[in-house]
């Protein structure tokens, strides 16, 4: 593994002292990344050539969101999914989805416009992943984890990463476009501990893993043969999740946890950095549309 020098271009480009940052994700119809700080409910967004920011709805706890082809949001809160238009108005769309849950934690949208959404559970087997189709219905594709987090496809759609923080390994299955099967499921990476806790994770068009690290102060790229090839360390502890954004997706938005509203450190502050390789675009959701 190697480490270049990426800290002077680490830059913090906004700040609300999130206690729990996360689920980055780029808009290009608007320019700007949205992410949100799931305890507080709190949504925000960024335009990439003017930095210029704002909150710009708060409700009940976010674990995760997409876009839906329409142009609304699609939330994942506590126990429930639902929909937030362009005027701020909220509609619950799915309500007790699974009574095991603490909450939803990251969510990802497929090509045909299914969500995968994972789960943080009330105990260490209760979280697990789960598939929202077109038509509202959900299912259970597996449990037997605290921590359900970050997802991604391989630049060929052939197959589907997952991570489970609770055990620190990063999950590769066959994944069927059709069927929005996930199948095989296999260890594709095992976390050190003196690495951090494996979190959110973005993949780019080259198929290498940007993986985020709570506790790690690092975002680690591993190649898609497995292979550990650099760290990007950050002044903060509690990195948390990544995505792609700009026009051509050749920046990397990195969120992080443990804001203070009190100080000023940049605990939970959002992050950019300028990355060799570009990302792919992420999938829009059309849940009951």
């Amino acid at each position: 593994m190697s480490e270049r020098n990426w800290t002077a271009n680490v830059e913090a480009v906004a700040n609300y002292h999130c206690r729990t940052g996360e689920n980055p994700l780029w808009n290009e119809r608007d320019g700007c990344l949205y992410w949100e700080d799931i305890d507080s409910g709190r949504l925000f967004r960024i335009n990439h050539e003017t930095l210029k920011h704002e909150c710009f709805y708060q409700g009940d706890v976010i674990g995760g969101f997409t876009f839906q082809e329409d142009g609304s949001l699609l939330l994942f809160e506590t126990n429930r999914v639902a929909t937030l238009d362009a005027k701020g108005q909220r509609r619950v769309l799915l309500d007790g989805v699974d009574s095991d849950m603490r909450r939803f934690n990251d969510v990802i949208a497929d090509p045909e416009g299914r969500v995968f959404a994972g789960t943080i559970g009330k105990d260490e087997q209760a979280g697990g992943l789960y598939r929202v189709d077109l038509d509202g219905t959900v299912t259970s594709l597996w449990k037997g984890t605290g921590c359900a987090n970050g997802m991604g496809f391989t630049p060929d759609l052939r197959h589907f990463y997952w991570t489970c923080s609770t055990t620190r390994r990063i999950y590769i299955a066959d994944y069927d476009r059709a069927r929005g099967a996930l199948e095989n499921r296999t260890v594709f990476y095992q976390a050190d501990a003196s690495e951090g806790t494996p979190d959110g994770l973005a993949v780019d068009a080259t198929g290498t893993l940007w993986s985020a690290r709570w506790g790690g102060s690092a975002m680690l790229q591993i190649s898609a043969d497995a292979k550990l090839l650099e760290r990007i360390p950050f002044p903060v502890t509690r990195i948390s999740s990544a995505a792609f954004g700009g026009p051509t997706l050749d920046t990397l938005y990195v969120t992080t946890a443990g804001g203070q509203v009190t100080d000023d450190a940049q605990d939970g502050a959002l992050y950019r950095i300028k990355t060799p390789g570009r990302g792919t675009p992420e999938f829009r959701s059309r849940v009951l549309l």
